[in-house]
């Protein structure tokens, strides 16, 4: 205990000026953050630059540790340890900056996410240029964050010899390994190369509207493995990426927003169709979903008691489609109640027989009335 206690005191210098170069390497780095930061601050208080707020937003916190464990790995050198002592000091700064690079690279990323989201809006009218590079955008920037936690990673373990040692000696083995890995990850890897077929040739992009599984909504995100979709009703479908390269779905925004919606009554054959054709008209371009591209109105069908028509009109939208295909079919229902109530759905009855079989009812009633 005494020759232990004796080894350290005679090594007390040495610890003292190495927790001085670690300290003076920590307050260097902090100094350096905080005028790098404050200087930025300065800048976007006089020209209110959404770039430098993004950059104070997301990259603060981590430049507050990068830098710090940067300089004390610039100082590093003037450190006088023993051999074993100045080793394992010099694998804990060097883990630490790997791995408070690599969470700057990934706060660089929403960054560069923060400026294309100011440059393109996904609240337009007909936004499928923007939906389009939003979709690989997110897709992009997904792998790259997984690519950068995997490198961060590997250099990390990388840097221990049991490991290495143990990676040469899976090298060696690799063609198992891979039958291996391929049979238990296939459902893995189906969902990142569909990931990577939908990213570009894009069947689906962010803010579609889509009918999947007798559900309405519209994409809210699109990950490495599932889609989300936010049904109308603020309920959330969660489907795998594979659902969308082999099964069939609609997908009402893959080429326009613009749409297409009707509106099927049920009424009488003494139904005036010019009037209600004209009434129509009235009622679209007093509404303002109508985009003024389609309305008309058909009849296309007649059943054995009432006949069909069907009003065709256009919106912008889904949304926009919706509303007006309800504003049409209540005033439509309204005009007729109003206008031309015998044109409603009637059910008639021919009833048969001789006037002197129904001479006594007739007559009853008579005395009755």
């Amino acid at each position: 205990m005494q020759e232990k206690f004796t080894h350290i005191l005679s090594h007390f210098p040495e610890i003292i000026a190495t927790l001085g170069v670690l300290v003076a390497g920590l307050v260097l780095g902090l100094v350096v953050k905080l005028l790098v930061f404050g200087a930025l601050r300065a800048y976007n208080r006089r020209e209110n630059s959404p770039l430098a707020q993004s950059v104070d937003r997301h990259l603060g916190r981590a430049t507050a540790f990068f830098l710090p464990v940067l300089a004390v790995s610039l100082l590093l050198p003037l450190v006088q340890l023993p051999p074993k002592g100045f080793e394992v000091l010099r694998r804990v700064v060097e883990f630490a900056l790997i791995i408070t690079f690599a969470w700057g690279l990934i706060k660089t990323l929403d960054v560069v996410e923060d400026q294309v989201l100011r440059s393109y809006q996904l609240d337009g009218a007909d936004n499928l240029r923007v939906r389009k590079l939003f979709t690989q955008l997110q897709f992009i920037k997904k792998l790259v964050m997984s690519l950068i936690v995997l490198v961060a990673a590997g250099l990390v373990l990388m840097s221990f010899e049991t490991v290495r040692r143990l990676g040469t000696g899976l090298l060696t083995s690799a063609g198992i390994a891979s039958v291996i890995v391929g049979f238990a990850a296939q459902r893995s890897i189906s969902n990142l190369l569909a990931g990577f077929q939908i990213a570009f040739t894009q069947p689906i992009r962010l803010d579609d509207v889509l009918v999947v599984e007798g559900e309405w909504g519209r994409v809210e995100e699109i990950t490495f493995t599932y889609v989300v979709l936010r049904i109308w009703d603020e309920r959330r479908l969660v489907l795998p990426l594979n659902y969308f390269i082999e099964k069939p779905f609609q997908n009402w925004t893959r080429n326009s927003a613009q749409i297409l919606g009707t509106v099927h009554l049920q009424t009488d054959y003494t139904v005036p169709v010019e009037a209600v054709r004209t009434e129509l008209q009235r009622i679209v371009e007093s509404s303002p979903y109508w985009d003024r591209r389609v309305s008309v109105l058909h009849v296309t069908d007649s059943k054995d008691r009432t006949l069909e028509l069907r009003a065709l009109v256009s919106a912008a939208d889904a949304g926009a489609v919706w509303e007006l295909r309800c504003a049409v079919r209540e005033q439509l229902v309204a005009f007729l109640q109003r206008e031309y109530p015998d044109a409603l759905p009637r059910t008639r009855a021919v009833v048969e027989g001789t006037p002197a079989a129904f001479g006594p009812a007739m007559g009853m009633v008579g005395r009755n009335g």
